[in-house]
């Protein structure tokens, strides 16, 4: 993405994921095994899982979308709920919020 390139239409999904101690390597290879299904959508832009290095068992993910209308609805398909279904024995809580990228700016060393 160019410097200042407008994304306003983008919508991004985060999820904050604790996960049971003990539990993360296995909770990591089932994300993974999940989210190479959920990129194969066509409305979505990306799928990021991120390890928090302050809080322990705590993962973000952040999924970007076409815009919101195609994101809900996949979260409310069958698609949706078996991948929930397969990530849930390692939750023991979360949130989600949601957002529209107003701008991006893609840094110096993403170019090389």
């Amino acid at each position: 993405m160019a410097a200042d390139e407008d994304r306003s239409e983008v919508f991004r999904v985060m999820l904050r994921m604790n996960i049971h101690p003990g539990m993360e390597r296995e909770f990591e290879q089932t994300w993974h095994k999940v989210g190479s299904t959920i990129v194969q959508h066509p409305a979505n832009l990306g799928h990021w899982l991120s390890r928090s290095t302050e809080e322990d068992s705590v993962y973000y993910v952040v999924s970007d979308w076409v815009d919101e209308p195609r994101f809900r609805e996949f979260e409310h398909s069958e698609a949706h709920v078996e991948h929930r279904t397969k990530l849930h024995p390692y939750r023991s809580g979360g949130s989600m919020t949601t957002m529209r990228v107003v701008y991006g700016m893609t840094g110096a060393a993403a170019a090389r």
